[in-house]
């Protein structure tokens, strides 16, 4: 039987899970995922894992940090002077907010303190420094 290598194109269902075992994203209750193993539009991780697996096989894999959505970075913590925000936004401890950088790319940082004249953001991914299990059974090799 044909094990998944770089290059192909595979459908799997997945159940991702913390180390707590909360259920973080699953494909049980839609389509599989469907994805080219190599072009980068999965985590480093789950492309590896799949590599060698033949239709019908089932696997946990424990993904690191570094193969997940990384170690968290502390120049994506800073602090912005609360002037510089629109009067209409909401400032809550624990709240996402869409920012905007000076390239004019968008992105989401959560808001980790409030002080009289600043804000504390944090745009590292929420899962940045988190070990993910993913339950993965590989549907086919297209």
């Amino acid at each position: 039987m044909a094990e998944a290598k770089l290059g192909d194109t595979v459908k799997i269902h997945f159940t991702g899970k913390l180390q707590d075992e909360t259920v973080i994203e699953t494909s049980k209750d839609r389509d599989p995922l469907e994805f080219k193993i190599g072009d980068g539009n999965v985590i480093p991780g789950l492309e590896q894992g799949v590599i060698g697996m033949a239709a019908g096989d089932k696997k946990t894999i424990a993904i690191s940090p570094q193969d997940a959505f990384g170690e968290p970075q502390e120049d994506l913590v800073v602090d912005i002077n609360k002037s510089e925000f629109p009067k209409d936004v909401e400032l809550a401890v624990g709240a996402y907010l869409n920012i905007e950088s000076s390239d004019g790319k968008e992105f989401k940082a959560k808001v980790v303190e409030i002080k009289e004249d600043t804000v504390t953001l944090d745009a590292n991914h929420p899962l940045a420094g988190v070990t993910i299990n993913y339950d993965v059974e590989l549907l086919e090799i297209v």
